[in-house]
């Protein structure tokens, strides 16, 4: 399975999702690659990667022609390896639109690599820039992260009739396996309320896994850690168990893993 996490919002939790569900899957047996399509670095930096770190980055992969293999690092967490994000991603945009087929760049360095790992976990910028294409033509599989607010069934059909124009074009056809209610405040009753609207709209789509707002979530990345590694009994933690098994059930049945 290649599986995306993508919103043309920000702050909605895709690179806690994309560190957590790849720690997740890890410790499933599973051989795991997480790849940070970010310019800003938050997923490699979650995982103990300094901002000035050195070594070789996915813009050497997708700027420089470098070998994806030279680029991937072992993190910390058994059977998680990494393909950092950097700074140097930022102006890819130009860059990349220079090239053949610059949408299918990441797909074709990852074939190398590909039958090393089980699962592959891209964090994907906000929007439907050049690097999210190139992580949404690559995928087998998407989820869509978003918080019960009063502009998420915005956020979320502009996404999805973004996405149908650019589905031909692209010839991507990557399984929906999810939308997920992240950052879940049950204290209030516009939340619950908001969540019951879109579980209502969207039905089976939703997953009946939800990451409620937890402290512990918010400080595990500053300490370069999965929420496993920091805080392994806190409620994110148990909330990304059940997020993770879901993910892989959903996967089974759709036959990506």
């Amino acid at each position: 399975m290649i599986l995306s996490l993508v919103n043309v919002k920000g702050g909605v939790g895709k690179t806690t999702t994309a560190v957590n569900l790849s720690a997740t899957f890890a410790a499933s047996d599973l051989k795991v690659l997480l790849v940070d399509l970010d310019p800003q670095g938050s997923a490699s930096f979650s995982l103990g990667v300094q901002r000035d770190d050195e070594g070789a980055t996915l813009a050497d992969v997708l700027l420089g022609g470098a070998p994806a293999r030279e680029a991937v690092r072992a993190s910390e967490v058994p059977g998680l390896d990494l393909l950092a994000g950097s700074i140097g991603l930022a102006g890819a945009e130009l860059a990349l639109a220079r090239k053949r087929a610059p949408e299918r760049l990441f797909e074709r360095a990852l074939k190398p690599i590909r039958s090393g790992y089980d699962v592959v976990v891209m964090d994907c910028p906000p929007g439907l820039s050049i690097l999210t294409l190139n992580g949404l033509a690559a995928a087998t599989g998407y989820i869509l992260p978003v918080v019960p607010h009063d502009l998420v069934h915005e956020a979320l059909d502009r996404f999805f009739d973004a996405w149908e124009g650019l589905e031909e074009s692209l010839d991507a056809r990557p399984e929906l396996l999810g939308i997920l209610l992240n950052m879940v405040d049950k204290r209030t009753l516009l939340t619950e309320e908001m969540v019951r609207q879109i579980r209502k709209a969207y039905g089976r789509a939703v997953f009946r896994s939800e990451i409620p707002i937890n402290v512990r979530l918010a400080e595990a990345p500053a300490y370069g850690m999965s929420i496993f590694q920091y805080e392994r009994w806190s409620p994110g933690a148990h909330a990304y168990r059940l997020l993770g098994a879901e993910v892989l059930r959903r996967a089974r049945k759709a036959r990506l893993l």
